[in-house]
């Protein structure tokens, strides 16, 4: 069984979080979803829901949609009341500002220093760590000042449901293109932001569904227009089980890995999760194999090169190939006449 998420959290502290969740979001939430988020059952998860209903007073409205349950708590009419932060909530958030620092940009992160800095004053007393005692390592990141608008754009995108017109340029192209998407969500992996969204198809054309969905390089969008259309997000989407469920951002057909590390890189790489279903075996001096699932293959040749001779892929054998064909490339950039 694998181990819960919050296996310290107390049922108490459960109820509180799902409560809120649901109050102050005012949206619906999959069973699964709660499930993930709580860290535990789905039987927990409903017994959970009836005690707010009984606790709280308030109507959970219940819905099954393709064989999913979703709950929601329609927002009361009456003003909700004011709840200040805890001094313990203040620190966890002033930490979280700073290690995304690099990634809200200038004006984003003065906005989110004020609001933290309104909030400060409605503490009492001692207890909250100063904002100096976080920073984050930014050598090799990306200034996302330029790219705010862009990303306020999305985000009332996502907040209205309205499709937008974007012009993008990939890393492959050499000019911008131009594409109506619905966006999902937006979210960070290794101090990049991605949008992760779906054709919404041109006005008046029928949608052409491509086999995966669209991957969007925040810092490559050129322009983001709304659009007079809204959409209404798609039941089926799944961000955990569509980037979560192994390893590499771009999602292609998965398939399975299993290499060999040494020296310092076995100590690095079993300290982390690089898939849900990896196997990690300790082996004689000091080595590690490591078993887990991958989807994209340029991703997983660059992390396996990025360790040197401490990493060897042992399968699958046709992925050695391309390694061995990669590998020698690199000599040959190297080579001594």
């Amino acid at each position: 069984m694998p181990e819960k998420i919050s296996r310290y959290a107390s049922y108490g502290e459960k109820l509180i979080k799902l409560f809120a969740k649901l109050l102050f979001s005012g949206r619906s939430y999959s069973l699964t979803e709660l499930s993930r988020m709580l860290g535990c059952s789905k039987q927990s998860v409903m017994r959970l829901m009836d005690d707010i209903t009984r606790s709280y007073g308030v109507e959970v409205e219940e819905t099954i949609e393709e064989r999913h349950k979703y709950y929601r708590i329609r927002k009361p009419g009456h003003n909700i009341p004011i709840l200040n932060l805890t001094h313990e909530e203040m620190g966890v958030l002033l930490m979280c500002q700073a290690f995304a620092r690099h990634l809200l940009g200038s004006t984003l992160f003065d906005e989110a220093s004020q609001a933290l800095e309104k909030n400060r004053a409605l503490l009492e007393g001692q207890g909250v760590l100063p904002a100096g005692s976080f920073t984050s390592y930014r050598p090799g990141s990306i200034d996302y000042t330029p790219h705010e608008g862009s990303i306020r754009i999305l985000l009332q995108a996502m907040e209205t449901n309205t499709v937008c017109k974007i012009t993008y340029r990939s890393l492959s192209s050499e000019r911008a293109k131009t594409y109506f998407i619905i966006p999902l969500k937006i979210f960070s992996h290794n101090d990049t932001i991605y949008l992760s969204a779906r054709y919404a198809g041109k006005p008046g054309r029928p949608v052409t569904i491509p086999e995966y969905d669209p991957l969007l390089v925040v810092h490559r969008i050129r322009k983001v227009e709304l659009t007079g259309n809204t959409f209404e997000f798609p039941k089926d989407y799944d961000f955990e089980t569509t980037y979560n469920l192994n390893f590499g951002i771009i999602k292609q057909d998965a398939f399975n890995v299993e290499a060999e590390f040494t020296g310092i890189a076995a100590t690095y790489v079993a300290e982390r999760i690089w898939s849900p279903d990896q196997k990690i075996t300790r082996k004689p001096g000091g080595k590690v194999r490591l078993v887990f699932s991958a989807s994209s293959q340029p991703e997983l040749i660059s992390w396996l090169l990025s360790f040197g001779d401490n990493a060897r892929l042992i399968k699958p054998e046709w992925l050695q190939e391309k390694m061995h064909s990669t590998i020698q490339k690199m000599q040959g950039l190297y080579s001594r006449e």
